[in-house]
């Protein structure tokens, strides 16, 4: 018994000495749940903001006359009819003072496209064998390429063609329709 009594004075001192130097013991963060009276909704997280304006490229120069005229087809063109009609009067194949104007402006629409290739188309009304219509329509295109070629346009971009009566702009009878078909007419072969 000397022993124990020995013994558990020092046993004593030893378990409080080691109670009094112990860490506590680690615990985890608590988390507090807010209260349902002063609980606000999380808010979603603000979009990114938009990148910096990126140096935008220039807007694309528009195209010029002959980036356009190069683009079109030949049925575009035509279409278009930038090359003016001539009329004749009855049974002639002399140009009238207004033709000539017309072609005017025509020879300066083909010096700015010199490689533009055309056809003129010699029209008739219909009064007129269809043989003496052919050979009338031919003479009236033939009147046209000359006064074209006088004008600087060469006489190798100009093809003829007689359609006679064959061929009218305007289907009815009486001078209001035929005027109308007594012509040389332009057609764009090539460009």
């Amino acid at each position: 018994m000397v022993v124990f009594k020995l013994w558990c004075p020092l046993l004593l001192l030893a378990v409080a000495g080691a109670a009094c130097h112990t860490r506590p013991p680690a615990t985890a963060p608590s988390r507090t749940m807010p209260t349902t009276a002063s609980a606000v909704p999380a808010r979603p997280p603000a979009p990114p903001s938009p990148p910096a304006a990126a140096a935008r490229p220039a807007a694309a120069a528009p195209l010029t006359d002959a980036e356009l005229f190069e683009r079109k087809s030949l049925s575009e063109l035509n279409a278009e009819h930038p090359l003016g009609d001539v009329f004749f009067d009855y049974d002639q194949n002399t140009l009238r003072e207004d033709a000539r104007r017309v072609l005017q402006q025509d020879a300066q629409w083909l010096s700015r496209w010199p490689k533009t290739m055309i056809r003129i188309d010699g029209h008739c009304d219909e009064r007129g064998t269809p043989e003496y219509n052919l050979a009338l329509g031919d003479r009236r295109a033939e009147a046209v390429r000359e006064y074209l070629t006088s004008l600087g346009v060469r006489a190798d971009r100009v093809q003829i063609r007689s359609l006679g009566k064959e061929a009218p702009f305007c289907q009815g009878s009486g001078e209001s329709c035929w005027s109308q078909n007594r012509r040389g007419h332009f057609e764009i072969t090539r460009k």
